[in-house]
């Protein structure tokens, strides 16, 4: 995190932070720190649209009209209780394994426990280990190793039956 120097944030960490919102394609950071509030955002994002009220005009009501949109097949094959999903806890790049040649933390069908580590995610040149936070049989690794991930992108499914 930046640190205040005069009571300015340190615009060589300032910098690094712009180019990881960059590199991830992050519209917006806010940081408060010591009574000191930093708001970083890139231009070049379009800001959401404002949806105002409709106004109220008198007169006769119509029927309501509603569009029908058929469920996408994703939203009908719905995952079972017991398939639980470790999703990243923040903005950074994934890592299979603590070092290039090293063996993954896991594989499909590993059995882990809650406290088990299952991946790293470097964030700001820090290196965060994530446990899987929930006992079972890892059934399907969602992410590539050295992909980027953003906070709840799915990394791994569980079966914690």
């Amino acid at each position: 995190m930046p640190e205040k120097k005069d009571g300015l944030f340190d615009i060589g960490e300032i910098r690094q932070i712009l180019e990881l919102m960059k590199e991830f394609n992050v519209s917006h950071f806010n940081l408060s720190q010591s009574g000191q509030r930093l708001s970083l955002r890139r231009a070049g994002f379009a800001e959401p649209p404002v949806v105002s009220a409709p106004s109220v005009v008198a007169g006769p009501v119509q029927p309501a009209v509603a569009n029908v949109v058929a469920p996408s097949p994703e939203a009908s094959e719905k995952e079972p209780d017991y398939i639980k999903t470790v999703k990243s806890p923040m903005v950074g790049v994934f890592y299979a394994s603590s070092s290039p040649e090293g063996e993954p933390f896991v594989k499909i069908d590993d059995v882990v426990k809650p406290k088990t580590i299952v991946c790293i995610i470097e964030a700001m040149k820090v290196f965060n280990e994530i446990p899987a936070e929930v006992a079972g049989k890892i059934v399907e690794i969602l992410v590539e190793n050295g992909s980027p991930v953003e906070y709840g992108t799915p990394l791994f499914k569980i079966d914690a039956r």
